[in-house]
């Protein structure tokens, strides 16, 4: 169990702490919904969250292959909608992946990323395609 706490501040920020490691985080409403985007939103957060969880469940993937992941990058496109209420629409992923590897160990990776605890938590109204970029593709 992880606990995590939170205070509104005011003005749409909220700050939030992670209890195990006392790190901190700000949110903001963003300027498209009566905030300034002055920090990340919370529904930038989901968007984060399913990028980062994919990419380090990609990691453990290949450390219990056997096989080094190397530094691989990525970026989430956070779209909203509002129908019948405004919500997170799709989160399309595009992961660069700059090693070599083999047809099996490809498999393992988008396996991975594609069933990694946000993404598996995710609403099905949530688009949230994963695209992978390897060198020799």
């Amino acid at each position: 169990m992880v606990t995590i706490t939170a205070h509104y501040e005011g003005t749409l920020h909220c700050s939030a702490r992670h209890g195990p490691s006392d790190s901190t985080l700000g949110t903001d409403a963003p300027k498209d919904n009566e905030g300034r985007g002055e920090a990340f939103s919370p529904t930038d957060l989901v968007g984060t969250a399913l990028l980062t969880c994919a990419m380090t469940t990609m990691a453990i993937a290949a450390k219990r292959a056997g096989f080094d992941l190397g530094e691989i990058t990525g970026e989430v496109e956070k779209n909203m909608v509002a129908d019948p209420a405004r919500r997170i629409g799709s989160l399309p992923i595009r992961l660069e992946v700059p090693g070599r590897f083999t047809a099996e160990q490809k498999q393992v990776l988008e396996a991975a990323s594609r069933t990694c605890p946000v993404a598996c938590s995710l609403s099905t109204h949530i688009d949230a395609p994963m695209t992978f970029v390897y060198p020799d593709e």
